[in-house]
C-alpha cells in the first residue's frame, strides 16, 4: 500500500526517468513512494522492473495519495493532460511542470484554485545527473514545498531559482545549450579526424578539453575571457585559431541561436 504523500510522476519518458534516478541515488524518496502514470505499459514495466517504483493504471490513482506531482510530458501534450488533472478527486498536490512555455499562470489556470505550482526548465544532461534547472515560484508555493524542489532538481544537477520572466531566455540558453555543445564537439571531433588523427583519439581529445575547460572555469572563479587570455601567446596557435573564429562570427552565431530559441519559447508559450 502506497503511503500518504508520495510523489507522482506524470509522464516517465527520458526526463522522467532521470529525475527518479536522482531522487533515489540521494535518497531523497525512497521507490515505493514514488508513483508513475504513463500511456505506455511497456514503459511503467520497465520502470518498475528497474527502479521498483509504484506503476498506476489511472492518473486518479496516481494523484490520491500524492504531495506532489511533477508533469513530465512533452509541451504538444500538455493542454489535455492538464485538463485531466484538473478533473481529479482530492488533487491536493504540489504541481510541477518542466513543459517548455508553459507559464505559471497558465498552468495555474488549468488546475484547482490556489494549487501551488513550478515551472522548472531542466536540460539533458540530468540523464547522466549533471543538468542544470531553473525553477521559477508560483505565488502558492510555501517555503518547504520550494526547498524540497530543489532537492528534487539538485539530485540530477545544480538547480537555481530565477524570477518566471527569465524563462524563455532560460530555455534559448541552457535548455537548448547543450546542443549548441554538441555541435561544437562534433566539429572540433571532424577537425581532428581532417588534420590525420583517428576517430577515436580526436573524440577522447575533444571531451576531455570540453570537460577540463568546465572545470577550470568552475574552480579558479576566473572569467572566461582571462582564462582564454591565458592560453593565447603573442603570435602562437591560439590567437591564429581564434583570428578565423572572430572572422567567421562564431560568437555572433552563438548568441543569434540563444535568441532565436528564446523567441520560439515565447511562440510556443503564447499559442
Amino acid at each position: 500500500m502506497v503511503e500518504k504523500e508520495a510523489l507522482g510522476f506524470l509522464g516517465g519518458g527520458n526526463m522522467g526517468e532521470a529525475l527518479i534516478k536522482g531522487l533515489l541515488n540521494t535518497s531523497i524518496v525512497p521507490p515505493h513512494k514514488i508513483l508513475v502514470f504513463d500511456v505506455s505499459n511497456e514503459r511503467l514495466d520497465y520502470l518498475k522492473k528497474m527502479y521498483q517504483i509504484t506503476p498506476c493504471a489511472t492518473l486518479e490513482e496516481m494523484v490520491s495519495p500524492c504531495g506532489t506531482i511533477i508533469i513530465a510530458v512533452k509541451p504538444q501534450t500538455m493542454e489535455p493532460v492538464l485538463k485531466q488533472l484538473g478533473t481529479c478527486k482530492n488533487m491536493r498536490a504540489l504541481v510541477i511542470s518542466i513543459a517548455a512555455g508553459f507559464s505559471l499562470e497558465r498552468l495555474a489556470g488549468s488546475l484547482p484554485e490556489k494549487t501551488p505550482v513550478i515551472r522548472v526548465m531542466p536540460n539533458t544532461p540530468a540523464l547522466v545527473q549533471e543538468g542544470t534547472s531553473a525553477l521559477a515560484r508560483g505565488e502558492n508555493v510555501s517555503e518547504q514545498q520550494m526547498d524540497f524542489a530543489l532537492k528534487i532538481f539538485n539530485s540530477v544537477g545544480k538547480a537555481i531559482i530565477v524570477e518566471e520572466k527569465w524563462m524563455d531566455a532560460v530555455t534559448g540558453l541552457s535548455g537548448s545549450g547543450p546542443a549548441y555543445v554538441l555541435m561544437l564537439m562534433e566539429s572540433l571531433m571532424d577537425a581532428g579526424v581532417l588534420e590525420g588523427l583517428p576517430r577515436q583519439v580526436s573524440r577522447e581529445l575533444v571531451l576531455q578539453t570540453f570537460l577540463g575547460t568546465a572545470h577550470m572555469v568552475l574552480e579558479t572563479g576566473k572569467h572566461p575571457a582571462e582564462l582564454k587570455d591565458l592560453i593565447t601567446s603573442p603570435g602562437g596557435t591560439t590567437i591564429e585559431g581564434l583570428k578565423v573564429l572572430e572572422e567567421r562570427g562564431t560568437r555572433g552565431a552563438l548568441m543569434q541561436a540563444v535568441r532565436a530559441a528564446t523567441l520560439r519559447s515565447r511562440e510556443l508559450g503564447e499559442s
